[in-house]
């Protein structure tokens, strides 16, 4: 019996064992951020383009020999927070290195795919404002204890019954894309959580599990708290005879009594057409129609006194 053994030229195997170790970026996305950073001696940019440009360089680099890069956000405020935590010098690159992997481990990540850092960042930016929103509203979830009656958890019942609410409510909009926004009085600025979905012919609307669980824990915490709140939906149909383009339907609802009470129409049109922050009058869109929010039947609250 003869034995046979495999040799593989040493830099040979390092490369390819370099397609096995992945590799880790944050950065500063912003040039507020960047600014933060330079004062830091060892720090060795002082171009935020130029900065931007050698990062997307390197990333492109890793991709081109097969390594798995995940992109998260480098803040420089957190990054002081975690050097003076750990009694690290935040003016070492070491510190910057660790800072990133921890970033990586913790904090909203996106994988690089050799797509312009110009169309990745926004993305990475929408992604941690989410993961944020999620940490907050899981928090008040957390807070909001249990029934002092029967001894469930509070959060956990309105995590269900949003759920429900949201299951309802897709049903009821039918076919067409919508667009959700749910928006909860939890602190300045408000939470606020935006979900897409689609239907058609009767299936199951496609739904992104990211944005889902964010917006029925924004919309839990609304319930668990009763705070003010309030939902909106803004549907987009396909054109039907001679109509030549699409079609969008806006409906509203409250959120009272730790379910989502129906608008008038005249109500969301209020809503829809007036400023936040200003309290003036905004011209309503060209073929938008202002509806009632539809009636959803609500379960039975126990936890309700």
């Amino acid at each position: 019996m003869t034995s046979t053994s495999r040799h593989t030229d040493p830099s040979t195997a390092r490369r390819a064992l370099r397609r096995e170790v992945p590799s880790s970026a944050a950065v500063l996305a912003d040039e507020q951020d960047f600014t933060a950073m330079r004062r830091y001696r060892t720090f060795p940019f002082d171009d935020h383009r130029s900065y931007l440009r050698q990062m997307e360089t390197l990333l492109r680099r890793f991709a081109s020999q097969g390594v798995l890069t995940t992109v998260s956000l480098f803040d420089p405020a957190a990054y002081e927070k975690y050097c003076a935590d750990l009694a690290l010098d935040p003016d070492r690159p070491d510190s910057r290195s660790r800072y990133t992997a921890e970033v990586a481990r913790t904090g909203a990540t996106l994988p690089y795919q050799g797509e312009p850092l110009t169309q990745l960042l926004p993305l990475l930016v929408e992604e941690a404002g989410r993961q944020a929103t999620w940490d907050h509203a899981s928090g008040l979830l957390a807070r909001a204890g249990t029934c002092e009656e029967c001894g469930e958890d509070l959060g956990h019942a309105a995590f269900a019954r949003a759920t429900q609410a949201l299951r309802q409510l897709l049903a009821s909009l039918g076919e067409g894309t919508h667009h959700l926004v749910c928006s909860v009085a939890a602190g300045d600025p408000p939470l606020l959580a935006v979900l897409h979905a689609t239907g058609s012919d009767g299936a199951r609307p496609q739904l992104a599990e990211s944005e889902t669980l964010v917006f029925c824990t924004v919309l839990a915490a609304g319930f668990a708290l009763r705070t003010p709140g309030g939902l909106v939906s803004r549907t987009t149909t396909a054109p039907t005879g001679h109509e030549g383009g699409a079609h969008d339907t806006v409906r509203g609802w409250t959120l009272g009594d730790s379910w989502p009470r129906p608008l008038g129409a005249a109500e969301v049109f209020t809503a829809y057409c007036t400023d936040a922050d200003t309290g003036e009058p905004i011209p309503p869109e060209h073929r938008v129609d202002y509806a009632p929010g539809l009636p959803l039947t609500p379960p039975p609250d126990p936890h309700h006194h």
